[in-house]
């Protein structure tokens, strides 16, 4: 017994040499890697550091590591988000922002439901510059529907800085408010893979992992915007996150984009965890951008970041288009830009990737440079063709308050979309060219959604209108029409004969026959 004990030891001795040996070259081979500081992995039950204390502890870097990067299928375009959770999970449903929602869509909606009114979702005070507070949802901002076989929530952030969770049967509190410290404006994402888990950005400047698997709502991480360099224009975080495989993809007003990994996992008692660090960060501007628009100031990303394939697409506001192919994180090295382009303006809409791999994209004004007076407002781009992208482009209207901010929709041979001056244009998907427009109240910043062919559209009257679009040859009649109130900014979404959309008179609503 005494010959093994020591055969034994020797053989422990050398593994435990070879672990050593492996870790110190594996730290070395780190230092080139494209890695910035990620704030620290904070538990439920941690408090948060003081000002002064947030300031002065210094932010670990991750460890270099290999990541898995699902790829996303182009015959995922238009179709739910595949996972393990149903609904629609985030701004535009999926990964190519193509999917909307599930019907069946009401034919005579009432409400339901009004979640709200009287100051419920408003800032405590008006911001400087604005003469009273703001209230309810804007134009980022779209309901999700989440659905983990316990039956349909619906979850929103609001003015009040809120994260709720709502029954969508009762519009009653599924569990406490979470409060952040400013505005809620973007789309709260939902973990499609089966964890109970949303991901949200705040006007505070922290982008908030949160777990809805306790009594309430708890923060289990968050990324500080300020903790990247060199900074963009603001701390805001407006961009609906996606999730690729245990990757965390968004884009921030500090004008970058940031991928992390999440390490998401379960503790002894069941609940779920997170171990993120920032595997990779990018500012969404280069030289070229900055000798074109005469500086960085000004230089966010406010849409959200589409994903096909690898590839992650990003716009931002002075409209620089990019792709970015994650495949190279397998390996543990940086994403490289496979993309670029310039449309010449501020590109507040989403990308919109369609079954080609094709990519929709908005922007506004369309009259700061000479680009962006070439191209016009909202144009499709090939991008297999690098050099000359454009399929086509299309100017819709002109003036000052001219131009694109909600993100199309797709359906079928047709591309809605609806503009700062009040209009819901459908245009030929093959040409760009005009086959109908509709004049509403704008700023109809709302984005346009399809759902068993009645397309949903909301304006700043505060109605939300349905039109039959079964048949894309003609001008779609009315189907229905509904006030609310209020000035109706942020995107609807469908869900199973419901309806459910935001105003910024302070209220949610769900919407359904009787």
């Amino acid at each position: 017994m005494g010959a093994r004990r020591l055969i034994f030891l020797i053989v422990m001795g050398l593994l435990a040499s070879l672990v050593i040996l492996v870790a110190v070259l594996h730290s070395d081979a780190g230092d080139d890697e494209a890695i910035v500081p990620t704030a620290e992995p904070a538990g439920s039950a941690t408090p948060e550091p003081s000002a002064e204390e947030a300031e002065s502890t210094p932010t670990p870097t991750p460890e270099p590591r290999p990541v898995v990067v699902p790829p996303v299928d182009l015959a995922s375009v238009g179709q739910p988000w595949e996972g393990e959770t149903d609904g629609v999970l985030t701004f535009r449903g999926n990964p190519t922002r193509t999917f909307t929602g599930s019907g069946p869509v009401p034919e005579a909606p009432v409400v339901r439901w009004a979640y709200g009114g009287g100051g419920t979702l408003c800032e405590s005070t008006a911001p400087q510059g604005i003469t009273e507070p703001r209230c309810g949802t804007t134009w980022p901002g779209q309901p999700i529907v989440v659905d983990d076989g316990s039956g349909p929530v619906v979850v929103f952030g609001a003015f009040d800085g809120s994260v709720r969770v709502v029954n969508a049967a009762s519009g009653l509190d599924q569990l406490p408010p979470f409060l952040t410290g400013g505005p809620v404006t973007g789309t709260v994402t939902a973990d499609p893979d089966g964890f109970p888990l949303l991901y949200v950005g705040s006007q505070d400047g922290s982008f908030r992992v949160l777990a809805t698997d306790r009594s309430e709502i708890t923060e289990l991480w968050h990324l500080d915007a300020t903790s990247v360099e060199p900074p963009g224009r603001s701390d805001d975080w407006d961009s609906a996150a996606i999730t690729v495989g245990d990757l965390l993809v968004m884009g921030g007003e500090n004008g970058h984009l940031h991928v992390v990994q999440l390490g998401r996992d379960t503790d002894a008692d069941g609940l779920v965890t997170v171990n993120p660090g920032v595997v990779f960060s990018t500012p969404t501007w280069d030289d070229e951008l900055l000798a074109e628009i005469g500086g960085p100031e000004g230089v966010a990303v406010e849409s959200s970041v589409a994903v096909s394939g690898q590839t992650v697409w990003v716009a931002n506001s002075a409209g620089l288009i990019q792709g970015w192919d994650l495949a190279p994180l397998e390996a543990g090295e940086a994403p490289v830009q496979v993309f670029r382009f310039w449309l010449g303006d501020d590109a507040d809409a989403t990308i919109v990737v369609d079954e080609n791999g094709h990519l929709y994209v908005g922007q506004l004004f369309a009259a700061r440079t000479d680009q962006a007076r070439s191209l016009g407002h909202v144009a499709r781009l090939d991008p297999t063709k690098p050099n000359n992208p454009v399929v086509w482009s299309a100017r819709l209207g002109s003036g000052e308050f001219s131009g694109v901010q909600a993100t199309p929709a797709l359906h079928r041979d047709v591309l809605y979309t609806a503009t700062n001056d009040g209009r819901l244009v459908g245009m030929d998907r093959a040409t760009g060219n005009v086959r109908w427009e509709k004049q509403l109240v704008g700023p109809t910043w709302g984005s346009p959604i399809v759902v068993d062919d009645v397309l949903i559209q909301v304006d700043c009257s505060g109605f939300v209108r349905g039109y039959d679009v079964s048949d894309t040859a003609v001008e779609p009649p009315l189907a229905w029409s509904l006030e609310l109130g209020g000035c109706l900014e942020s995107t609807p979404v469908v869900w199973d004969g419901a309806v459910y959309v935001g105003s910024r008179d302070g209220r949610v609503f769900a919407l359904a026959d009787n």
